[in-house]
């Protein structure tokens, strides 16, 4: 047995080694790295016992300088001598367990010692080595838990910063897949909202890629997996490819998944789901329970800006419902009697002049249709604007919305009679449809700089019966300069029967 006191500097210089990084992957290989500098071994590894929790499997030792010609294997025993049983055999490997705080962490090989077999001296220093290692293994455990713990908890506050931020809801949705992926270095970040027969839908997907064959993915009712989601529950996978759980069409591309539920005050928003890629690290024990909380953060704030963009459009809602009573009480009633009394004088000039008889009745013409306009402004101010309209003269004002965007100017809007009693289906989505076409076809015309929209549910047909009448009217060049009516522009009629 050799005398350990020449290579103590050597071991305090590996003790100390193995503590100057806080980050436990160096950590490990300096490890690894000062265990075979100290036993002068070709090669040494570090197993680990739990591999899923530190998401690390194992740590090599860098290529020594006989690592190109690995060392030949033991040449088998002569059985045709007797064993010589006077001196047991020196092992030609060695293996020393770490500790870290009273659990076995994972075995610590070394083999291929140069000149001889390992030595009682050389498994007396690597133990020495391996207790200090231990030690600095529990702190670079502590310091990377805080790290990521710290990463975690910016990124919450950082996305409820943007939710509260007055995003829309799907800006909100992406905001927090795609910080949640970047968090969890994850292949995907995934929002899936409940469906009407009880199933889940991907509805945002943030990836490297492009996610659109993602979105649109179900997780069809029934389904093991939709009942722990739908529970509130969390569901962790190892393998998404081969788990008998995951049913979607995309499952074959990932590999350990996290899905965790977006949950508050009892209601369940929808799922986050983070998938690695195949064959990827597994989550650890850390992640799973930092990005669990991160959800749960990710919802409260999901339902706060949702009711904070509540408030905002009913504030919305009240200022436009204060503006059409106004119109209402005052600028109709003013023009309704305005337009009496050019009647009243219209009736009185008859006979007297008739150029000032043609004009009052152009100007109560004039006056009734802006009347007819007014009340439709007032009509449309007290509609919903985010929501889809349910009435028949809301879903008229949406098409002329619509084909506002691409004419660049608002249409003008006349009903008629009453219309939201007299149309009913299937005659108002037939009048719809004939209202689309006529509105892209006045799109389509150059020099369109006027459409007027006139729904009358009083016009009879020519046989006599109750019928509706649409006139969609646009200024556009028509190639021949002359409309339907005699004017320039054209003009679109669509009748039908009530």
């Amino acid at each position: 047995m050799h005398d350990p006191v020449p290579r103590l500097p050597s071991l305090l210089e590996a003790v100390l080694s193995v503590g100057t990084d806080l980050e436990l992957r160096a950590t490990l290989q300096h490890i690894v790295d000062a265990a075979a500098e100290l036993t002068d071994a070709r090669y040494a590894a570090l197993d680990m016992t739990d591999p899923a929790r530190d998401g690390l499997k194992e740590i090599r030792t860098a290529e020594r300088p006989d690592l190109t010609s690995p060392p030949r294997p033991p040449e088998p025993p002569d059985l045709s001598e007797p064993p010589d049983l006077s001196e047991p055999s020196e092992p030609s490997e060695l293996v020393v367990p770490i500790h870290v705080d009273g659990e076995l962490f994972g075995d610590l090989r070394l083999t291929g010692k140069r000149e001889a077999p390992f030595t009682d001296e050389d498994e007396q220093l690597v133990r020495v080595l391996a207790t200090q290692a231990g030690i600095a293994i529990g702190n670079a455990r502590l310091y990377e838990t805080a790290r990521q713990r710290e990463r975690w908890i910016e990124g919450a506050a950082a996305v409820t910063t943007a939710l509260l931020s007055g995003e829309s809801a799907a800006d909100a949705l992406m905001t927090v897949a795609e910080r949640a992926r970047r968090l969890a270095k994850a292949e995907a970040g995934v929002i899936l909202r409940p469906t009407e027969d009880g199933g889940m839908e991907v509805v945002t997907a943030s990836t490297l890629d492009d996610p659109s064959d993602i979105v649109g993915a179900m997780i069809e009712p029934g389904s093991p997996v939709l009942e722990q989601l739908l529970g509130g529950e969390p569901v962790f996978i190892d393998n998404s490819a081969t788990d008998p759980r995951m049913t979607t069409h995309v499952r074959h591309r990932f590999g350990p998944s996290m899905m965790l539920p977006l949950q508050a005050g009892g209601r369940l928003i929808g799922t986050l789901a983070l998938p690695r890629r195949r064959g990827g690290r597994p989550y650890t024990a850390v992640e799973r329970l930092l990005a669990t909380q991160f959800a749960s953060q990710a919802a409260l704030a999901l339902v706060h800006a949702e009711a904070q963009h509540c408030r905002e459009r009913l504030a919305v809602y009240e200022d436009r419902d204060r503006i059409a009573r106004d119109l209402h009480d005052l600028v109709v009633q003013r023009l309704f009697a305005t337009g009496m009394m050019l009647e009243s004088t219209q009736r009185r000039s008859a006979g007297a002049d008739d150029d000032a008889h043609a004009i009052l009745g152009r100007a109560v013409d004039e006056l009734q249709s802006t009347v007819q306009e007014v009340r439709t402004a007032i009509f449309a101010l007290q509609q919903p604007p985010a929501d889809a309209p349910t009435t028949f003269r809301g879903k008229v004002l949406r098409e002329a919305a619509a084909a506002a965007a691409v004419l660049a100017f608002q249409p003008s809007t006349r009903f008629t009679g009453a219309v939201e009693n007299l149309l009913v289906e299937p005659v108002a989505g037939r009048l719809l449809t004939a209202l689309r076409r006529a509105l892209a076809a006045a799109s389509r015309r150059a020099g369109v700089s006027r459409v007027e929209i006139t729904v009358d549910a009083t016009a009879p047909l020519p046989d006599g019966r109750p019928g509706v009448r649409l006139t969609v009217f646009d200024d556009g060049d028509t190639g021949n300069g002359r409309a339907e009516g005699g004017g320039s522009g054209t003009t679109v009629t669509w009748r039908s029967p009530l």
